[in-house]
């Protein structure tokens, strides 16, 4: 069972906040100006789920390429006692093999979004190598407070697991990832993968996790009312999850803030990135060294002057098209070790 990490160094004193990227800060001067980045409040939650005029739901037909893939909603077992969940699963049409595959979580700060969102930008990664992506439709705070929605992510990747062969899935090359909030319930899925022996995941590909419950770091003082989602909206998202008066205190399962985990040895091989100029900067690159510490393989990337998402929003700045193909290198070379370790 994964114990607790409460353990915290003595705080530091920060500076102002890194400068953001040249190409990227017009961006965020007019992302700001249309959301603050201490936006999001437990009494406005429902306000912040309704559609962002100007930014289009993926339909079906978006998302089949152009044919490239089949997508199919399927309603699938959740938790033990607990609702079936959704996944929406993009199959390659033409595979003569089974493919890997892509076990997608989204962000949204663990109290918005769905299984659309932010799945355009994984199949971007995924089919140039002919790649599945499922993206697992899980419950959000602060409706449903943890273990809920971590709980259906495990699910999800548990029944992928079991029934790969009939979606043409190679069972030994599912990738596990997501950005932000997803990225933070991917970690916690493959905490609990390896806690409770269940599937083998290939690798980890956590795009600006969110990690960390305390919310204390440097990075979080230096970015409090700068850039995109900062700590006052941060609290939001974990108080909807762990309930005020639990967040940042001794109990907290690393199940739901993979930070609290002492242990963090027996993971995938994992992949980090993170913008120098965000709230989860610190978080992550802590994470990232407690891996290397444990003896785990973890490729870290900090963007000098990348907010959070700038990748999404700004995909063709020079350092979000830099962003990208760090992570298509390190997805080819997972899927080429895999490969020869099969072979062999």
């Amino acid at each position: 069972m994964t114990t607790h990490n409460t353990d915290r160094s003595s705080p530091q004193p920060v500076g102002p906040p890194p400068p953001f990227d040249p190409e990227l800060a017009p961006v965020i001067e007019i992302l700001t100006s249309l959301r603050s980045p201490d936006a999001y409040r437990l009494d406005n939650i429902v306000e912040m789920r309704k559609p962002v005029p100007g930014v289009e739901t993926p339909t079906d037909e978006v998302l089949s390429r152009g044919g490239t893939y089949s997508v199919e909603e399927w309603a699938v077992p959740g938790p033990d006692g607990e609702p079936d969940i959704t996944l929406l699963i993009c199959l390659p049409k033409h595979a003569a093999t089974s493919t890997p595959a892509i076990y997608h979580i989204h962000g949204g700060g663990l109290i918005v979004g769905d299984n659309r969102f932010g799945l355009v930008e994984m199949l971007n990664l995924a089919e140039p190598m002919g790649m599945a992506v499922v993206s697992v439709e899980y419950r959000l705070a602060p409706e449903t407070p943890h273990p809920g929605p971590v709980e259906d992510c495990y699910a999800g990747l548990v029944w992928v697991s079991d029934h790969a062969h009939e979606l043409n899935i190679d069972p030994e090359r599912i990738i596990i990832g997501g950005a932000s909030a997803g990225g933070g319930l991917a970690a916690g899925a493959t905490l609990m993968a390896r806690d409770r022996n269940g599937p083998a995941v290939l690798a980890q590909l956590l795009l600006s996790p969110m990690l960390d419950d305390r919310n204390d770091s440097p990075s979080t003082q230096q970015m409090r009312g700068v850039g995109i989602w900062d700590s006052s909206s941060n609290e939001t998202g974990w108080n909807a999850l762990l309930g005020d008066g639990v967040r940042g205190g001794p109990d907290v399962s690393p199940y739901a803030a993979p930070s609290r985990a002492a242990d963090l040895s027996g993971l995938p091989s994992t992949f980090i990135d993170v913008g120098s100029a965000e709230t989860f900067r610190d978080e992550d690159v802590a994470y990232a060294s407690r891996v290397w510490q444990a003896g785990g393989r973890l490729e870290l990337h900090v963007w000098p002057g990348g907010f959070h998402g700038f990748d999404v929003v700004a995909p063709h700045a020079v350092i979000s098209q830099d962003a990208i193909a760090a992570r298509v290198a390190w997805l080819r070379r997972q899927l080429l070790v895999c490969h020869a370790a099969s072979a062999g």
